[in-house]
């Protein structure tokens, strides 16, 4: 039955990210074809309905199509938001406003958990809970009608007086003449070389040595943002910090907020660093720091199995029933400690610490809401992820330096330099590929946590994805370009030139420099 409700949960978690792999998916191509504002307006639409659907679910099948509903707007407007902004945007301040939208979205993580916690009075509280999401999407599509369509999506598409209106209001009468030059040229460019400025296709893709080398960087970003695993952090944190020994699932909940509020905070920093210290600089200092908050946190877990609390033969009366069948059958029962009480699966057991002092043996029972109730009743702590630790609380620790690391950097970069480093006639299509691929690493590493910590334990998945970082680090080194600063069409020069620049501390030319003062 848990195991059941436990599958069930997975996938309900799962659809809204599989919905958004289809949604980046399909969001590229109709951002080519339509534009990036129809695009959005059908993101919000099909959130709308998919939270409208959920909150109104009357099982388990109608809660996964709102889910599935959810997913697709989400995927679809996680590329083209990044995408709109960038492409609206003067280069001197375009990095702060995409850091802009990834701070709006964070802090609507923060809110939601706020608000989850101030509907759990509520009657019918999981329908508010996800019925309540429908009113931002609602909102943004309102709104969203009074915006005019991308200046640069309008040029390519032949409509240059609409476009050259709407550029008017973004950019000064200096500034104005350099921008639609550029503008120009690059469509000019594409004409030449494919004949037409409406068709993209996908064999042009890896054929073309500016959109490979940025579908590279691009790629490799949104791999190394999922898999270095951040949402296993954000997803999974309450029982992070459950598997470190803190029990409760409260006071898990409550702390899981901290890890929540920096991350929207990182962001706000985001704003403030990404046009001053750029793109690639600021990815290898984040994928630097991920490494030491994950080294930290192996060793944090490794300690905590190595010294976990003995067991001791069941003594208490109203426990002696439910004693752990694999330890009562076990030949060396003696070695048997807290870990590998929870590790026993035939059934599950868990483990009832002592009333004395958490850390002094405890007994192995079976894992039910019968025997926690008992545990509890008799003021002792009950763990059945995580066992008692003197230094488990450095969990928190180490999982809010991982986010303070993260959230500046790695959170924000890939999308940023994913929504400019494409040429134009292919910038939607491409920006569509990264975002799947993000989505689905997403998936992948987010599904296959909890399997992994069972497998090789918290510690050596954690140092899995410490290594991660660090190849993380050399790639963003050897293969991502700077492009603080440059007007998007001159992004696909400096590709066209792209050298390995390993002093990126350095400008890499004088026309960065240049371009920087001009905007």
């Amino acid at each position: 039955m848990l195991k059941g409700k436990k599958n069930f949960l997975e996938t309900i978690v799962s659809m809204a990210v599989a919905g958004a792999i289809i949604g980046a998916a399909v969001g590229g191509w109709l951002n080519d074809r339509y534009g990036r504002k129809p695009a959005l307006l059908l993101g919000d639409l099909l959130f709308f309905i998919g939270a409208v659907i959920m909150a109104a679910a009357n099982g388990p099948p109608l809660l996964i199509v709102g889910r599935i509903f959810v997913g697709f707007g989400v995927g679809m407007a996680s590329m083209t938001s990044p995408l709109y902004i960038s492409e609206a945007s003067p280069a001197k301040i375009r990095g702060a406003l995409v850091s802009t939208n990834a701070f709006l979205i964070t802090g609507g993580q923060f809110l939601s958990y706020l608000i989850n916690l101030a509907f759990t009075q509520a009657p019918g509280t999981w329908r508010w809970m996800l019925g309540v999401a429908a009113l931002p999407a609602l909102v943004q599509f309102a709104l969203m009608m009074f915006l005019p369509e991308s200046p640069r999506w309008l040029y390519r598409k032949g409509r240059k007086e609409e476009a050259k209106a709407i550029l008017e209001k973004i950019y000064s009468a200096d500034q104005l003449e350099s921008e639609t030059q550029a503008l120009h040229e690059s469509v000019e460019a594409e004409i030449k070389e494919t004949g037409t400025a409406g068709k993209v296709t996908y064999k042009e893709l890896w054929r073309t040595k500016t959109v490979r080398r940025g579908l590279i960087a691009g790629i490799g970003l949104m791999i190394f943002q999922q898999c270095v695993g951040i949402n296993t952090v954000m997803y999974y944190s309450p029982t992070i910090i459950q598997l470190a020994g803190i029990a409760g699932n409260q006071t898990a909940l409550l702390l899981s907020l901290v890890t929540s509020g920096l991350n929207a905070l990182g962001s706000i920093v985001s704003i403030f660093l990404i046009d001053r210290t750029g793109r690639r600089k600021l990815a290898a200092a984040s994928l630097s720091g991920v490494v030491i908050a994950l080294a930290i946190l192996s060793g944090i877990f490794y300690h905590t199995t190595t010294h976990s609390p003995e067991i001791t033969p069941t003594v208490t009366s109203h426990l002696i029933d439910y004693t752990c069948p694999d330890y009562s059958s076990a030949a060396n029962a003696n070695s048997w400690d807290c870990m590998k009480c929870l590790k026993a699966s035939s059934p599950e057991c868990g483990f009832c610490a002592s009333a004395t002092n958490k850390l002094w043996p405890g007994e192995c029972v079976i894992s039910n809401d019968t025997v926690k109730d008992i545990c509890q009743g008799d003021h002792r702590l009950w763990y059945t992820r995580g066992c008692p630790s003197k230094t488990g609380w450095l969990a928190l620790a180490g999982l809010a330096l991982y986010i303070i690391f993260f959230s500046p950097g790695m959170g924000t970069v890939p999308w940023i330099v994913n929504s400019e480093i494409y040429p134009l006639r292919y910038r939607g299509i491409c920006g569509g590929i990264a975002a799947t691929v993000n989505w689905t690493s997403n998936l992948i590493v987010a599904q296959s946590f909890l399997s992994l910590t069972k497998a090789i334990g918290t510690s050596f998945t954690f140092l899995m994805f410490g290594v991660i970082a660090v190849i993380g680090v050399c790639f963003v080194l050897i293969c991502v370009p700077e492009t603080k600063g440059l007007p998007i069409e001159e992004i696909e020069n400096m590709l066209q030139d792209r050298a390995i620049r390993l002093k990126f501390w350095k400008k890499s030319s004088a026309n960065l420099e240049k371009n920087v003062q001009i905007t």
